[in-house]
């Protein structure tokens, strides 16, 4: 099964966001992107923090600490990729505002179709292998492909068949799950997620600069001046990102090759992973931190 999975990982890695991606559109509709001209402070600052500062914050770790080259491919990626489509339920589960969070999430992924090229380049150019070129060309591609598209299939289907969407979002956002636990098991068994390959120095390291994200996501968003709600939606944004698509970009990045380990994939791996565990308990702690608050 594990060599069966190696073998195929890129394709599950692809029908995982997809599948994530169509689950999201099946929610999203055409007035949900109006709220962009009713609120554009809150989505600007939504832009600003998941463009802007969080790429700034991942440059800021890169260069000033000793992390390890996997470990710093794997900040350069999360820092790259928009927030992901959890973010959006976990807004709602906390009582923020959830039309921004889906503009915000919905703007960003259309963004880093050029956005996420440019960061990965600007941020790791320097710690890839010698024989290493960018695939800009290739990510830009998977990206509409494998993002955009799905996101656009699904709320066509939504304006088509509105009373079969919310169903077809549960299954979509279901098998996307399924996706994500075949690759944490597949990779398990194929011992590329090992935690001794890393040192606790570099582990607490990784861990500090997802902290650094959860403290940007709470406390900028303060200094602006907006309601409680938007601030909820901004700080999932921040907090919550698109792990399935840096998977795929990993996958594209270091394609496994038959026989052969590649260590510093799987220090990738292991950051992006670790990374989304994190988010999920994060999530959680906003949502019953927000929900205190709201009652």
């Amino acid at each position: 099964m594990v060599e069966l999975y190696l073998q195929y990982e890129y394709w599950v890695a692809v029908v995982q966001l997809v599948l994530a991606m169509l689950g999201m559109g099946a929610g999203l509709q055409v007035a949900d992107f109006q709220k962009v001209v009713q609120q554009p402070k809150a989505v600007s600052l939504g832009l600003m923090m998941q463009l802007i500062i969080v790429p700034l914050i991942a440059f800021g770790f890169i260069s000033y600490t000793n992390l390890p080259s996997g470990m710093v491919i794997g900040i350069a990626i999360i820092a790259a990729i928009p927030g992901g489509a959890s973010s959006n339920i976990f807004t709602f589960l906390a009582r923020g505002n959830v039309p921004l969070s889906i503009s915000i999430t919905a703007l960003t992924s259309f963004a880093c179709l050029v956005t996420t090229p440019v960061i990965l380049d600007f941020l790791i150019a320097d710690f890839m292998p010698d024989n290493f070129s960018m695939p800009t060309m290739r990510v830009a591609i998977e990206i509409g492909l494998c993002l955009l598209v799905p996101l656009l299939v699904g709320m066509s289907f939504l304006t088509k068949y509105p009373e079969y969407a919310p169903q077809f979002s549960m299954f979509c956002v279901r098998g996307s799950l399924l996706g994500i636990a075949i690759i944490v098991l597949g990779s398990l068994g194929a011992g590329r997620i090992n935690f001794a390959t890393a040192s606790a120095m570099d582990l607490a390291g990784l861990c500090l600069f997802i902290l650094s994200l959860t403290i940007a996501g709470i406390f900028i968003t303060k200094t602006f001046g907006l309601s409680k709600a938007e601030n909820t939606a901004i700080e999932m944004e921040v907090v919550v990102r698109n792990i399935n698509l840096g998977l795929l970009i990993k996958i594209s990045l270091f394609p496994l090759i038959a026989g052969q380990t590649n260590p510093l994939a799987d220090m990738v791996l292991l950051s992006l992973l670790l990374y989304g565990g994190w988010q999920l308990i994060m999530g959680f702690i906003f949502i019953t931190w927000r929900r205190k608050q709201a009652s």
